[in-house]
């Protein structure tokens, strides 16, 4: 009885890291379309909500010790427990990532760029959101993608430098040059995080899929 409340408690723990990679993703996606689309006042709920995930990624980690210090855990699942507490770092410089980017949304960084640049941070955030979704499903799903991660790292990175050239031959002025090269290395950062947590997922134990136990 009681290894099933343990079960039950650590099914409601991956419940609310899941809820951390959604919102990861949703914050990017808003970041984007608040920075092409010189959307302020969607910029600034993205910052406004990075101090939610802040919170709620403390809770979880005093969940995860509590459940450390205090339930009688097996060793697969002590390793799960343990492994998320090596996750939740990198979900919350993530979100961080995406506050940036709304950052720059606010002084309206985007109308700045030349088509070629939007298009390329266009690119990046679509790359970056179809990792963090792989990202999500290794960790929903217990499946194997660090390999399909690796090829779109390796396209964020080709799209990474093909901004930075454009910007660098534009005429863009050297302020908003440097924001807009810094603004490509967050996405950027975002792509690693994603290969990152999906490597580090994949090490879990197999309890990290999170299905509900009592089904």
């Amino acid at each position: 009885m009681e290894q099933q409340e343990t079960a039950n408690e650590i099914f409601f723990v991956d419940r609310r890291v899941s809820q951390l990679f959604a919102n990861v993703s949703e914050a990017l996606a808003a970041a984007t379309d608040s920075l092409l689309g010189g959307e302020t006042i969607t910029a600034q709920h993205v910052v406004d909500g990075d101090s939610e995930i802040d919170i709620l990624a403390a809770q979880v980690q005093a969940d995860i010790w509590t459940h450390l210090s205090h339930s009688k855990i097996d060793i697969q699942q002590l390793k799960h427990l343990v492994g998320l507490l090596l996750i939740l770092p990198e979900l919350e410089r993530s979100a961080d990532l995406a506050e940036h980017i709304a950052q720059r949304a606010l002084v309206n960084l985007g109308s700045q760029m030349t088509p070629t640049c939007r298009g390329s941070i266009q690119r990046m955030s679509e790359v970056a959101l179809e990792m963090w979704h792989k990202a999500a499903k290794v960790y929903t799903d217990s499946e194997i993608l660090s390999e399909d991660l690796d090829e779109d790292d390796e396209e964020m990175d080709i799209l990474y430098d093909r901004l930075i050239q454009e910007v660098a031959k534009s005429s863009i002025p050297n302020q908003a040059a440097a924001q807009i090269a810094l603004t490509a290395r967050f996405y950027e950062r975002l792509g690693d995080h994603a290969v990152n947590l999906a490597r580090r997922i994949e090490t879990l134990s197999p309890i990290a899929t999170i299905k509900n136990p009592d089904y």
